[in-house]
């Protein structure tokens, strides 16, 4: 199978909105990991220290996608005198957007189609 022909196949029939999300927000394997830990945790207010232990991964990735998230708008953060912390953003159309990616997630050939996306963004 060629290129396009994958890239068609795999587009072709996925939401244009969850695509989009894809391509500009969840663009990579650790703002889908902390989007995740954020919509299983909606009221947890952490640094990224703390998030990195909670989902084995390391302070330096994790501040990245967190910073990531915070500029599209997932997150929000706050500098506190020791520590910058994060928390879920309180938009409702960033939460409704959240929510339908996250119920996707649990479909399958969904997740294969996303983490196809991801990989080809980040050649």
């Amino acid at each position: 199978m060629t290129q396009v022909n994958m890239d068609s196949q795999l587009m072709d029939d996925m939401d244009s909105g969850l695509l989009r999300f894809l391509q500009t927000t969840v663009n990579t394997f650790i703002k889908w990991d902390l989007l995740r830990y954020f919509h299983d945790n909606p009221h947890a207010v952490d640094t990224a220290e703390n998030i990195g232990r909670y989902i084995s991964r390391d302070a330096d990735t994790v501040r990245q996608g967190l910073d990531g998230l915070v500029e599209s708008g997932v997150l929000r953060a706050n500098d506190m005198p020791e520590a910058r912390v994060y928390a879920l953003t309180s938009d409702a159309d960033m939460l409704a957007k959240i929510e339908h990616f996250m119920q996707a997630c649990s479909d399958r050939q969904f997740r294969v189609k996303a983490i196809y996306h991801v990989i080809r963004a980040m050649r």
